[in-house]
C-alpha cells in the first residue's frame, strides 16, 4: 500500500464526490428534478403511485417528492387520492 493517506480520509473523499451538488454557502443540495422525472415514476407504476414509491424511481427524498407533487397538483398535473394511510398520485387527462 504505497499510500500515506488514511483509509478514513480515501473514504471520506470518496463520499464527497459521490454526493448530489451542494451550495457551498449553506450546504444544501442543488439539484433540480423535471416535472417528467416524477411523471415518468407513475407512469412506470402503471399510472398510479404513492408518494415513497415515486420518491424511490426520481431519486429524492419522500418529502422533497410530496411537495413537489403538491406543487404539480396545485398546478392540474398530477391529482391524488387517499386511499388508507397512502397518498396516490396520477397524471390528470389533460397531461396524457
Amino acid at each position: 500500500m504505497g499510500s500515506n493517506i488514511p483509509l478514513g480520509l480515501i473514504i471520506a473523499a470518496e463520499n464527497t464526490e459521490v454526493m448530489p451538488d451542494r451550495d457551498e454557502e449553506t450546504g444544501r443540495y442543488t439539484g433540480q428534478y423535471s416535472i417528467e422525472d416524477f411523471l415518468n415514476a407513475i407512469s412506470n407504476a402503471n399510472g398510479m403511485a404513492g408518494t415513497g414509491e415515486i420518491a424511490d424511481q426520481v431519486g429524492c427524498a419522500h418529502d422533497t417528492a410530496y411537495k413537489r407533487l403538491q406543487r404539480m397538483e396545485e398546478k392540474g398535473i398530477v391529482s391524488s387520492k387517499k386511499v388508507g394511510n397512502t397518498l396516490l398520485w396520477a397524471e390528470t387527462d389533460g397531461n396524457e
